[in-house]
């Protein structure tokens, strides 16, 4: 039963626009530069983050995500805002990543992401720009664009193995298309971000282009839809070492209800942070995570399906490394 429901779902993400096309993160709010890519380079030193996330862990073939993000400012100024005097550094000298604001500037990214669910198999590949333009010493406006590609494949030896387990035969769908098609489209993605020391509001648009540059083989009907995005977070500190930072993000695609996500972050020293969050009729996500040192940061996030599949999912894990340099 668990295998037959993951090869409907299958099906109606990936053959349709009646679904959530591009990679679901759990941990947003700590990488924002991943649901918008004018947030590239709004911190002053190179970050480089690594991750994995494993989605309905329970599910053959169930879906499973990796990526790889860089981003930095072209040039670290020493004008730049300063570390906040006031909140204490701890960790043996270890401090939270601070945003830059207060002076133009430029940023560079790029982005890896590989996701793989059921017969489906996704690679993307973008290269961003973002200016940040100050508003005011402490806070700055950017405009982001991602420019690449993405290739979508078709594996159809693996739909056949799907067919034998879950023993409904073959599928009419998976008998349309070739063995192993595969569609590349161009991929561009843009935004805009407004952000300080406690605030970050932005909005976005992934696959802009839908399939308008497109080359391949195969019969499949990947067809690519316009993702929107928004948003948004404000960080209240609470006293000297503790901080609470509510945020929620909106996403929406034609043809799909809109997906809602409320978070609650707590940090705690300036160094470690916890929280939950909830992801409307789909799970309920924990979350705990670090600064080590100056130069080290980790995540990690479980989602406790709440949606008809938790009674045959042990929900989902997400990963997060990442280095920091430059700081």
């Amino acid at each position: 039963m668990k295998n037959k429901l993951l090869l409907i779902l299958t099906i109606a993400l990936s053959t349709s626009a009646i679904g959530q096309q591009t990679t679901q993160f759990s941990q947003y709010a700590r990488n924002q530069y991943m649901v918008n890519p004018a947030a590239a380079g709004m911190y002053d030193f190179l970050d480089l983050t690594v991750g994995g996330r494993m989605q309905w862990v329970g599910f053959t073939d169930a879906p499973m995500s990796s990526y790889l993000y860089i981003s930095a400012p072209l040039k670290k100024k020493n004008s730049y805002a300063k570390y906040n005097p006031g909140i204490r550094i701890s960790n043996r000298g270890a401090e939270a990543p601070k945003v830059g604001t207060g002076k133009l500037k430029h940023a560079i990214g790029g982005i890896v992401i590989a996701d793989q669910y059921g017969a489906y198999r996704q690679l993307k590949f973008n290269g961003t720009y973002a200016l940040h333009i100050p508003l005011s010493r402490n806070i700055n406006m950017s405009f982001g664009a991602n420019v690449g590609i993405s290739n979508r494949t078709f594996l159809k030896e693996r739909a056949q193995t799907l067919n034998v387990i879950t023993g409904v035969g073959t599928d009419p769908t998976y008998d349309a298309y070739s063995a192993n098609a595969n569609l590349n489209t161009l991929d561009v993605g843009a935004g805009i971000y407004l952000y300080s020391q406690e605030l970050f509001f932005g909005v976005s648009a992934d696959q802009l282009t839908k399939d308008l540059v497109s080359f391949g083989s195969g019969t499949a009907n990947f067809d690519p839809q316009m993702h929107l995005r928004a948003i948004a977070g404000y960080k209240f500190q609470m006293d000297r070492d503790w901080s609470v930072t509510p945020s929620i993000l909106v996403k929406y695609v034609k043809n799909a209800p809109v997906s809602l996500e409320g978070s609650a972050m707590v940090e705690y020293g300036n160094w470690i942070w916890f929280g939950i969050s909830y992801r409307n009729t789909d799970a309920v996500i924990g979350m705990v995570g670090m600064t080590l040192g100056e130069r080290f940061k980790f995540g990690y996030s479980y989602d406790f399906n709440v949606s008809r599949f938790n009674k045959n999912s042990a929900g989902g894990h997400e990963l997060v490394l990442g280095l920091m340099f430059g700081r």
